[in-house]
């Protein structure tokens, strides 16, 4: 989470890019239980654990949807795991 926050820059403020030498595109989405439940729900990720594995299927589908900044579907998979009960 926190090389998300130093690395991407939003127009909301959330992340705060302020290390120009790092690409986002080179991030991983932090997978935990919320975000893990939602891209099983989604069909995003189908590996039944939250391991290695796991998140090098996560990283490869989410990249397919925005290979420069796969980690900005970060806060939409866990929002929706923890706020919304999906």
């Amino acid at each position: 989470m926190y090389l998300r926050w130093m690395v991407r820059q939003d127009a909301k403020g959330v992340d705060l890019g302020i290390w120009k030498s790092i690409s986002p595109a080179v991030l991983s989405c932090p997978l935990d239980v919320h975000s893990g439940n939602v891209a099983r729900k989604l069909g995003i990720l189908s590996r039944k654990q939250n391991d290695a594995k796991a998140l090098l299927e996560l990283d490869t589908k989410l990249r397919k949807m925005d290979a420069q900044d796969p980690v900005k579907y970060d806060f939409a998979l866990f929002g929706l795991g923890v706020f919304e009960g999906f």
